[in-house]
């Protein structure tokens, strides 16, 4: 059919105002609200003032008082475990209202945070829509991060009690959670008053009396009893959750998501976006700690009255690089979304993809890849492999959902190999040289958006309202930075280049070149150090470690990096993939001071590069490629 989009795009650019309050018929409101947006509001404005509503109520009982009580939920799908479970809606409510009882019992009210930490279980999927119900704040924290990742949060954060599980299960290992747990209360200044935690088969752990609380024992309780807690009203303007980003340097920013136009974003996008209609089946194959997993696994499908899986396994591995093709076709799945570092792993394991002609894949309608830059050659394989569309599509954390994306929904545009798409309605996409003024078309410049940012978007950090202006708004005045570098063509289409800050994308996941920094600086034997991005066939991006040794130090070399590679491990958790450090001489500097970061990553990329102008020691490059070029190890 043909696209609705330019004629949808322009009727949010003639009136937003209208276009927003059409989307939140969608939702269901305690009250209306006093304004739609108010411009006086927080920092530049805040969307459904004055309106309440809450989250779980939209997202779990008008289901089931609407006639989905039976019809599936939640899929939980397991291979590393070998467990499945499906929730209806009516079970679904009967959990969360469980756990809802139990986090009030712990003295858990509105405007308290919960702080989650936990494994691919369903209940993690239940925290969170029990914070939702009685109207505290989430933060959900990847199971993956170190005791002092897990510690900054809490700091910051402050929680009242924290919901975890004793251990999480990878391909071939066990993570025991709890002594992370354990070390990271004890790291931090802000206590909480109970930890609710899940004993899993897998592996158990021991409680510690006063503070911890066996998770199946009391819930199992409260559903026995048949609890029934009201989902209780907040504000449109309330935060839902916080989720941690990591920062260039220092403590992590706290994204914070509000509730109303959350909902209404969310909403939106599950059509009129993704395709999808009321009671198919979606697939987000991303992990509830990342905000694909917050957004696309959890609220959007649950929102709409789709069925959600919930994975807890691997793209290969688990067992082999057909279980993505065994999930989509034993669930039912129309559509999947995932990381390109997804793709490019099973297409490794198996090039021909001979492990999917087994596999009914009749349902499946379309592929969305985001999290990091889908290369054409990965596109191109899934749609000969899949034979449905590819959509890439490109956000941020801090917006919540699509900023530009192929529309499925409104009907298809011509996939641009490259471009995440065209802007979607709530983003005046704009690009702009360094001084702020809009650069030619087709030329590179830093991606900005017009402010007021779409609902749904963040209205502030945590608690940190200045850090959000010198972030986010302070460069270029009146626009949104998303600190990424790229360009807009003739026909409207982005395309996204690179990162303009230290932030790099491993295997989807955000992580700090400076926080790894911060930790291997920290080695006595590292007198000088810096980590950039190296692009990676599967990953991405992996962090390469560039290291000035101390006098004596750099004849043990081997050692020295095996000691590297194990703190960043400890520090930031297995998932940052810091496997290799490169000793130098000196490090190529401004007349300045500052480390051209970006020129070693030109150079260990392959790419051209032009000279810095304000280059200390042009030698210094040359011996940045001659160290590249040594074998890694």
């Amino acid at each position: 059919m043909e696209s609705r989009y330019r004629e949808v795009y322009r009727s949010w650019q003639d009136d937003p105002r209208a276009f927003w309050e059409e989307a939140a018929q969608e939702i269901d409101w305690f009250s209306p609200w006093e304004k739609l947006f108010d411009p006086e509001a927080g920092i530049y404005g805040r969307w459904f003032s004055g309106a309440t509503c809450n989250t779980c109520f939209n997202a779990v009982d008008r289901h089931v008082d609407g006639g989905r009580k039976d019809q599936p939920a939640l899929i939980y799908d397991s291979p590393i475990t070998g467990r499945k479970r499906t929730y209806t809606y009516g079970e679904l409510k009967t959990e969360v209202s469980a756990l809802a009882a139990v986090l009030q019992d712990l003295g858990v009210g509105r405007g308290d945070r919960v702080v989650i930490y936990m494994p691919m279980v369903p209940e993690a999927v239940f925290a969170m829509l029990a914070c939702a119900r009685i109207g505290a704040v989430h933060s959900v924290v990847f199971g993956g991060f170190a005791a002092r990742e897990l510690a900054a949060r809490i700091d910051d954060a402050a929680p009242k009690a924290i919901v975890s599980a004793s251990c999480g299960v990878e391909p071939g290992r066990i993570v025991a959670y709890k002594p992370l747990l354990d070390e990271a209360i004890r790291l931090s200044s802000a206590k909480p008053e109970n930890c609710l935690i899940l004993q899993r088969e897998e592996q158990g752990c021991e409680l510690v009396a006063g503070r911890d609380h066996d998770y199946a024992e009391l819930v199992g309780a409260a559903r026995r009893e048949a609890r029934k807690v009201p989902c209780v009203p907040v504000l449109a303007t309330e935060p839902l959750y916080i989720l941690y980003t990591s920062g260039t340097t220092g403590r992590p920013k706290g994204v914070v998501r509000d509730n109303g136009g959350h909902m209404v974003r969310l909403k939106w996008s599950m059509f009129n976006e993704f395709g999808i209609a009321p009671g198919e089946t979606f697939w987000a194959a991303s992990d509830v700690g990342w905000v694909v997993g917050h957004s696309y696994i959890v609220y959007a499908p649950l929102l709409h009255g789709c069925a959600t899986v919930l994975f807890e396994g691997k793209p290969v591995g688990t067992p082999d690089a057909g279980t993505f093709w065994r999930v989509i076709a034993e669930h039912g799945v129309a559509a999947l979304f995932t990381a390109p570092t997804a793709f490019r792993a099973i297409r490794t394991a198996d090039p021909d993809a001979s492990l999917l002609p087994p596999h009914d894949l009749s349902r499946f309608r379309t592929l969305f890849l985001a999290g990091e830059r889908a290369d054409p050659d990965t596109v191109k394989w899934a749609e000969r492999t899949l034979g449905v569309p590819v959509i890439d599509h490109w956000w941020q954390t801090e917006t919540g959902a699509p900023i530009s994306q192929n529309p499925v929904g409104l009907g298809m545009l011509p996939v641009k190999y490259g471009s995440p798409g065209v802007p979607m309605p709530g983003y005046d996409v704009q690009v702009l040289d360094d001084a702020g003024h809009q650069v030619e078309t087709g030329k590179l410049g830093n991606v900005v958006v017009r402010l007021p940012l779409a609902p749904g978007s963040l209205p502030t950090l945590w608690n940190d309202d200045r850090r959000f202006v010198e972030a986010y708004l302070r460069e270029f005045p009146g626009f949104y930075k998303t600190a990424d570098a790229g360009m807009i063509d003739e026909d409207s289409y982005l395309f996204i280049m690179a990162r303009t800050d230290d932030i790099i994308n491993v295997a989807g996941h955000r992580l700090s070149t400076g926080g790894m920094e911060e930790v291997v600086a920290e080695h006595p034997a590292v007198a000088e150090c810096a980590v950039i991005g190296v692009a990676d066939a599967l990953k991405g991006q992996v962090p390469c470690g560039f290291v000035v040794l101390q006098g004596k130090a750099s004849g043990d070399m081997a050692t020295i990096e095996k000691e590297l590679v194990a703190m960043v491990r400890e520090r930031i958790g297995p998932v940052a993939a810091f496997k290799r450090v490169v000793p130098v001489k000196r490090l190529p500097k401004t007349r300045s001071g500052k480390i051209l970061r970006a020129t070693m990553q030109k150079i260990a990329d392959h790419e051209e590069w032009t000279m810095p102008a304000t280059i200390d020691d042009p030698l210094i490059l040359e011996e940045i490629a001659e160290a590249l070029r040594k074998p890694a190890g």
